[in-house]
């Protein structure tokens, strides 16, 4: 005898009617009831397929709202945490930029542009000391 059990006990639903849990259950018989309200209230009016595509249309948010899970919550959950970060405590996210490459080479940068700094003064003592000397040789000779 082999008893299965979920990899993720939090996962685990009970099948009640037709393999489904309670809460698809509901929502796809909402979503049938849709479907049928809007095709016998139309019919009449807008041609067979466009009725079929209305139908489908009202009928898709009941059904996803029974089987959809995102990051662990219901649908109904997913909606309420949007309202609450669009409408009803919106915030004003402020975007700084950082250049993490320039920050990363700031210090070694500034010690090759301090040496540079430091040789070419270095260098310049020499040009002037060899400037005095040959002077001095001119003058001499």
């Amino acid at each position: 005898m082999e008893v299965k059990v979920n990899q993720e006990i939090r996962e685990y639903a009970e099948s009640m009617f037709f393999g489904l849990s309670i809460r698809q259950f509901f929502f796809s018989l909402l979503a049938v009831i849709t479907a049928a309200v809007l095709y016998f209230a139309l019919e009449d009016k807008v041609g067979t397929e466009m009725v079929s595509w209305i139908c489908i249309a009202g009928a898709v948010p009941f059904a996803a709202m029974g089987y959809v899970k995102y990051h662990g919550m219901n649908c109904e959950q997913l909606v309420w945490v949007w309202l609450r970060l669009m409408v009803i405590e919106p915030k004003k996210y402020k975007v700084r930029i950082r250049n993490l490459y320039e920050e990363a080479t700031r210090e070694s940068r500034a010690k090759r542009q301090q040496d540079s700094i430091k040789e070419e003064c270095a260098d310049r003592k020499r040009r002037r000391k060899r400037g005095k000397l040959e002077t001095n040789e001119e003058a001499e000779g």
